[in-house]
């Protein structure tokens, strides 16, 4: 008897495979039976979800015929996928996280990001960190981790779309991409908003569920996941946020050719089938009109500036981790990482592992200082075949910068007071060319033209001059928090006149500025998430401060009293 009610309840399922995976809705449906579809919050059990994912990527990897396709009539359309509106006040247990159970198309290897051209097409959501303006103290650990889970999440959806091939229907994409991510990202979405609640606080995190596929040729959106009766999870009863436009920390004072905007035609390289950037993406910096400019000091400034010499990675220190994003993942950023400073910095150091370790540079700052690395397209990476690398898209040789000076200067205004032990400071986006140029902060030049600056554009330097990257950090504190939910409420840019914000106070503003010896022309990428396809606007820095702190005294005596110093 039993038997024969576990046939009966899986065949509906069978007939949905036979379409071709007709929506990770239908499919959570047929599996559930009678008194165990959902949880106690109304959300489907981690058992349905994983088994859903896992009929789902077994029917598009063996090439179950879609609907329609064949000649043959549907025996069913595809039905709504479940609500996604888990209200705030639920409080889900980790185990209903679909992401917590693997993804079973994310999970094989190597990525089809590396193999196949449709890697053009990505995958775009709705920033959630952006969302995140103010958490308290006692959700911050919280709503980090589910932060770290939510990229996972797409770079995983974005391996199962490389996965379908170029070929694949909307309806496909839909129901093998987009829906399970959107029941994904509920539940990780509704988890943020619990813990913010706990807290004593609200967060406007509706309509942030539902994402698009982008493509890359036209830069247009298609399709989206199937629609529901309800809205998007969060917390329903928390005001609207201010919006997202007046963000203190955007930097008015300098402005880098470029619309801000990655270039939206990327192009298949020659190395490995990964996607890299196209043509479009170089230019010619003996065409960049002068436009650097920073605001003059005024009286009251600190005009002083202080120089940590760290090497140039000799070490060869790279991993593919990021330590303030997603603390305690491997390959938490996916694309691989160049480390100056502190010896210890991976996914999990932990600020008494980073104070107790050595350090390259050779003053005794201990300070963590990463950014994304650069290649050459040509040729085989010694990391061709792990993550982070070739397995995340990421292919070519790594270049070895040819220098790296990590400078602290003062503020335009005033004096600067010293950055708190474990302040954390990232600078950039490294998904700005899905997110938008809201937080994009790169600088792309060469040297002996550094007056003019690129931000969404690789530069083609002249015969004899190197390639340089310029990453400026926030300056101003908020004299509280080392760290917040999303890496940037906690610290801000000056303002156009040099001054911070109101309720923020001037610390010394650091700049990793990197030099590469590189053959003139196109042929360089920088390492990137796999859906960013290796735009120059994604560039991006990141700063844990580890400096002893009888040496971040006398750094700031030495900008307050308008020495050079190191």
């Amino acid at each position: 008897m039993i038997r024969i009610q576990q046939r009966r309840r899986f065949r509906p399922v069978l007939s949905v495979l036979a379409l071709g995976g007709a929506g990770v809705g239908l499919v959570v449906a047929s599996l559930a039976p009678a008194g165990q579809a959902v949880g106690a919050d109304g959300s489907p059990s981690a058992l349905t979800v994983s088994a859903a994912y896992s009929l789902v990527s077994t029917a598009v990897s063996t090439g179950a015929p879609e609907a329609g396709q064949n000649g043959e009539s549907p025996a069913a359309a595809p039905s709504e996928s479940p609500s996604e509106s888990p209200s705030a006040s639920d409080d889900p247990t980790p185990s209903e996280d679909p992401s917590a159970t693997g993804d079973p198309a994310a999970s094989e290897s190597p990525s089809a990001l590396s193999r196949t051209g449709n890697a053009v097409r990505t995958v775009s959501c709705p920033s959630v960190a952006d969302r995140l303006t103010d958490v308290p103290a006692a959700a911050q650990a919280e709503v980090k981790r589910n932060l770290a889970t939510i990229d996972r999440q797409i770079a995983q959806a974005n391996q199962r779309l490389a996965r379908i091939g170029a070929r694949a229907s909307n309806s496909l994409i839909r129901n093998a991409v987009l829906n399970p991510l959107r029941l994904q990202r509920s539940f990780t979405i509704n988890r943020i908003a619990t813990a913010v609640r706990r807290a004593g606080a609200r967060a406007d995190l509706r309509n942030l569920t539902s994402c698009t596929v982008q493509n890359g040729a036209g830069g247009g959106q298609s399709p989206s996941p199937s629609p529901t009766a309800t809205g998007d999870p969060g917390d329903p009863s928390a005001s609207p946020s201010p919006s997202d436009t007046a963000n203190p920390t955007a930097e008015p004072t300098a402005s880098p050719t470029g619309s801000g905007s990655a270039s939206p035609s990327p192009s298949a390289t020659a190395t490995g089938g990964a996607t890299g950037p196209s043509p479009d993406d170089f230019v010619d910096i003996r065409t960049v009109q002068p436009n650097a400019d920073r605001p003059r000091n005024q009286q009251g400034a600190s005009r002083g500036t202080f120089v940590s010499r760290c090497g140039r990675n000799e070490d060869g220190h790279h991993n593919s981790d990021n330590v303030i994003v997603a603390p305690g993942v491997t390959n938490g950023a996916h694309h691989v990482h160049d480390y100056v400073g502190n010896k210890d910095t991976s996914g999990f150091s932990t600020n008494d592992s980073l104070q107790a370790a050595g350090t390259t540079c050779s003053n005794g700052d201990k300070s963590t200082h990463y950014w994304p690395v650069l290649r050459l397209q040509k040729g085989k990476g010694n990391d061709a075949d792990k993550p982070g690398g070739g397995l995340d898209g990421n292919v070519g040789q790594i270049v070895r910068p040819a220098s790296v000076t990590l400078t602290l200067s003062g503020n335009p205004t005033s004096k600067v007071v010293g950055m708190p032990v474990f302040l954390r400071i990232i600078t950039g986006d490294a998904k700005s060319f899905t997110n938008g140029p809201t937080n994009a902060n790169a600088r792309w030049t060469c040297t002996g033209f550094e007056n003019r600056q690129l931000k969404d554009k690789y530069p083609i330097c002249p015969r004899g001059s190197q390639v340089v990257r310029l990453l400026r950090f926030q300056s101003c504190w908020d004299g509280k928090n080392t760290d917040s939910a999303n890496h940037r409420t906690h610290v801000a840019f000056t303002g156009a006149d040099g001054s911070c914000p109101s309720g923020f106070q001037a610390i010394p503003a650091l700049e990793q500025r990197i030099t590469y010896n590189v053959p003139p022309g196109p042929g360089i990428a920088l390492d990137s998430f796999p859906e960013q396809l290796h735009k120059p606007v994604t560039d991006h820095g990141d700063f844990i401060n580890v400096m002893p702190e009888a040496l971040m005294k006398q750094a700031v005596d030495c900008i307050n009293n308008g020495r050079r110093c190191g």
